[in-house]
């Protein structure tokens, strides 16, 4: 089973404190100190696309993109509602990714980046980005920093909703410098029995100079680090960075889809 296949339907009431509209407008005030002003956004690893809606509600038009159908299904049903056109969902690895347009922006939240566990993935996705990345757009991402996942080292953590009950049992390896996550999820049948699944995942602890020379060698520039929803510096105990670069500015080439 796939990350987040079983957890897809329950991922939004565990994930109730993910500050996601926090998030969105904190993007939001980036994007729109940039010119030319960013119309269209990729939204890179969406999830249930809580972040594609919200932005798509600026007015922002949205492409998401996800590699778990199970998120897309739900991440469909959330934008359904919408009076603004909805987001475009594409189910894509993001290693292989293909659009058929660039587009101003692209954004990629909740530490999507750090499933990418091989540099050589990381740096696929961070050529394809910029490949689909107009030039002077702006990437802007976020990841756990290596603070935050050595200090999961054998930890247990629960989340639960009246439907469903999440167990993670965490453990990080200095050799590979890869968190596991290992997911037991009960949910509530509509029978009042309990049914039980279980995953595992993976993040990369992505030091900031492997970030910074995966990037530089994609082709970005302006390379900076904040900590987490501020135009701060990082603390040394941070646990979520906010990274942005920017597509170096060039001449307009002809787009091969």
């Amino acid at each position: 089973m796939s990350s987040y296949d079983a957890l897809a339907s329950s991922y939004d009431g565990l994930m109730s404190d993910a500050h996601y509209r926090r998030r969105a407008d904190y993007l939001d005030r980036i994007l729109r100190r940039q010119k030319p002003a960013v119309k269209t956004v990729l939204d890179l690893g969406c999830g249930t696309g809580t972040i594609a809606y919200l932005l798509s509600c600026k007015g922002y038009e949205v492409i998401a993109v996800d590699a778990s159908e199970e998120m897309l299904t739900q991440a469909a049903a959330k934008a359904a509602d919408l009076s603004a056109p909805p987001p475009l969902f594409l189910c894509q690895d993001m290693t292989r990714l293909k659009l058929m347009h660039p587009v101003d922006a692209v954004v990629s939240t909740m530490d999507s980046l750090n499933y990418l566990t091989r540099e050589r993935d990381l740096r696929r996705t961070f050529e394809n980005v910029y490949r689909y990345l107009r030039p002077g757009g702006i990437f802007l991402m976020d990841v756990n920093t290596p603070y935050k996942l050595r200090r999961m080292d054998r930890q247990m953590y629960s989340d639960e909703t009246e439907e469903s009950f999440c167990l993670w049992r965490t453990f990080f390896s200095e050799k590979t410098k890869i968190c596991t996550y290992q997911v037991d999820l009960f949910r509530l049948r509509r029978d009042g029995a309990w049914e039980r699944d279980y995953e595992e995942h993976r993040e990369r602890a992505w030091e900031k100079e492997e970030l910074e020379r995966c990037l530089s060698g994609s082709g970005f520039a302006e390379i900076s680090f904040t900590g987490d929803l501020t135009q701060k510096p990082p603390r040394p105990q941070e646990d979520r960075w906010q990274v942005r670069c920017r597509r170096r500015e060039e001449a307009e080439k002809e787009f091969i889809s």
